[in-house]
């Protein structure tokens, strides 16, 4: 357990430490809601962001799919990220059993403050998103990582070794590819998701093409990470086909700016 943390916090020298901790307990899942707050995105469209989370928190989809696990319970917790983790935007991990704990979650992340940084680091995300279910108190019969992006990596670390390595230590990497304006990824934003941020068993991306969608996509990721299941073949994007999207060209696109 302490060589994975270990390996994980060598991805990034500027993810939080997280401190091992006793007293947990048997969850079905153990879920990390990696969320994306970079400038590319306006205020209007994180806050619509943000409310999304919030309702799919408290539908009672999310809250049926809870009690349908095996156990009947699981372990979540948010952080949000730009060029890097957002400091003191990661939340304590929660157990969600009951309806009053899913809505008391989903409050304090609505009372939360919004704010926007620069810059697109996936790769900071992911290992944040490994560390947190390595180092935390809970096991999961699964351990998932679900990160909302809307743009390809192009600070920190590159993103497939970061994925790689979470995958390599039994964690599953979904995606919600937030594609309200072009990415700049050739192909689109869920082909570059498929081919370089998700990764393990069953891993998938689902697009937003429209921010009215998000907090029905964001329910629809929930239940289906929650559950276990596999998405329907028209939604899910997953790494191959003909071309395979370039992994660098977010800090391809971002040296090619500075260099003008």
């Amino acid at each position: 357990m302490l060589t994975t943390l270990a390996m994980m916090l060598s991805l990034t020298a500027t993810a939080p430490t997280m401190t091992v901790r006793s007293g947990g307990g048997d969850v079905d899942v153990t879920l990390v809601l990696a969320v994306d707050t970079s400038r590319s995105m306006d205020y209007e469209e994180v806050r619509i962001q943000r409310e999304g989370y919030v309702e799919a928190l408290k539908h009672r989809e999310f809250i049926d799919a809870v009690r349908s696990g095996l156990i009947g319970r699981i372990a979540i917790t948010y952080f949000e990220w730009a060029g890097d983790v957002v400091e003191g935007s990661a939340m304590d991990w929660t157990v969600i059993e009951t309806e009053h704990d899913a809505l008391a979650f989903a409050d304090r992340l609505e009372a939360r403050p919004i704010a926007t940084q620069r810059r697109t680091s996936i790769s900071a995300a992911i290992a944040q998103g490994a560390t947190m279910i390595v180092s935390g108190p809970y096991r999961g019969t699964r351990q998932v990582i679900d990160v909302s992006g809307d743009g390809p990596n192009n600070s920190g670390n590159p993103v497939e070794p970061a994925r790689d390595k979470a995958v390599e230590a039994g964690i599953v990497i979904n995606g919600l590819a937030i594609m309200l304006r072009p990415s700049g990824a050739p192909g689109g934003l869920d082909k570059y998701y498929g081919d370089c941020v998700i990764g393990g068993p069953g891993s998938f991306v689902l697009p937003v093409h429209d921010i009215e969608d998000f907090s029905t996509a964001v329910r629809r990721k929930l239940v289906m990470e929650i559950s276990g299941l596999s998405p329907p073949a028209t939604v899910q994007r997953i790494a191959g086909g003909d071309a395979r999207s370039d992994c660098l060209i977010g800090e391809k696109q971002w040296q090619d700016l500075f260099d003008r």
